[in-house]
C-alpha cells in the first residue's frame, strides 16, 4: 500500500500523503476523508512518518486518509509558519480525488492542539494565518490533544514547546495566543471527540477534561472517552485505545 505525495508548497516539509483504498470491485470509496496530524510537540525530530501505522489501518478500514506534513520548529515552522502550513494541506483536499462534503481531523498531541484549532479556522480574523478555509472540517479527535495552548507555555508541557512555537510567552504575546489557542474559539459548531489517557505523563489528562467542560458548557457538540493507556498507546493499531477512534468514525464521518 503505497501512498501518493501530493505537495500544497515549495518548501520540504509541505506535503501530504494520499491513502486510497480499493475495494473488491477495484473502486475507491467516496464517503469522506480522514486527515491525520502527528504530534511531537511542534518540533522537527518528530515528522510524517508517526502517521504511518494509523493511516495504513485506517486504509485498511477504507478509509481515504491524507496524513498531512508541516513545518515544525527547527524546520521552517512556529508561529505563524507551522499554522499556516496545516491550513493550506488540508485545504489541498479540494483538488483532490476525495469527498470533502465530511472531513474528520485525528491529531495526537501538538497534532491534537493543530487539528482542533482548524476545525475553528472559519472563525479567525481575515488577516490571520489560516483564515478562509477552502476546506471546512466537519468534526475533530483530539489524541491526548494540547488544547488549551497558554496553559502548556506557562505549565511547562512539553518542556519548552509551547513557547518556541509560539516565539514567547502568552503574557507577551496575547494577541497570538488568540489566534493560536484551540481554547480561544470555544464553541465550535463540529463535534470534537477527545481521547485521553489518566496515565498520560506528556499531555496532561486535565486538557481534554476541560476542554469538554467548556466546550458542552458552551453548547457546543463535545466529548471524552477515557484511554486505559498512556500518551503513546493512543496511535498503537493493536491497542484497544486506538480501537476506541476506529469504533467512533463512522458515526464523526456522518456528523457534517
Amino acid at each position: 500500500m503505497r501512498p501518493a505525495i501530493h505537495r500544497y508548497g515549495p518548501g520540504p516539509d509541505q506535503f501530504g500523503e494520499l491513502w486510497l483504498p480499493v475495494d473488491d470491485a477495484g473502486a475507491s470509496p467516496t464517503t469522506g476523508v480522514v486527515i491525520f496530524l502527528h504530534g511531537g510537540f511542534w518540533r522537527a525530530r518528530y515528522g510524517v512518518s508517526e502517521g504511518w501505522p494509523l493511516a495504513a489501518d485506517l486504509a485498511r478500514h477504507g478509509y481515504a486518509v491524507w496524513n498531512l506534513e508541516y513545518g515544525r520548529v527547527g524546520r521552517g515552522g512556529g508561529w505563524p509558519a507551522t499554522f499556516a502550513d496545516v491550513a493550506a494541506g488540508i485545504d489541498l483536499l479540494a483538488d483532490l480525488p476525495v469527498d470533502t462534503s465530511h472531513v474528520v481531523a485525528i491529531g495526537h498531541s501538538a497534532g491534537g492542539h493543530l487539528a482542533t484549532w482548524a476545525a475553528g479556522r472559519a472563525k479567525l480574523p481575515a488577516t490571520a494565518p489560516g483564515a478562509g478555509p477552502r476546506v471546512r472540517l466537519t468534526a475533530v479527535v483530539s489524541l491526548a490533544g494540547a488544547l488549551w495552548l497558554a496553559d502548556c507555555a506557562r505549565g511547562g508541557v512539553g518542556g519548552t514547546a509551547a513557547l518556541d512555537l509560539m516565539g514567547g510567552g502568552p503574557d507577551d504575546l496575547p494577541g497570538e495566543y488568540r489566534l493560536a489557542d484551540p481554547s480561544a474559539a470555544i464553541p465550535l459548531r463540529v463535534p470534537v471527540l477527545c481521547v485521553h489517557a489518566r496515565a498520560d505523563d506528556e499531555v496532561p489528562f486535565g486538557q481534554s477534561v476541560r476542554y469538554v467542560e467548556a466546550a458542552t458548557g458552551a453548547g457546543a457538540p463535545a466529548s471524552l472517552l477515557e484511554a486505559q493507556g498512556d500518551h503513546y498507546t493512543l496511535t498503537d493499531p493493536s491497542s484497544p485505545d486506538w480501537s476506541l477512534v476506529v469504533e467512533a468514525l463512522p458515526g464523526l464521518l456522518g456528523a457534517g
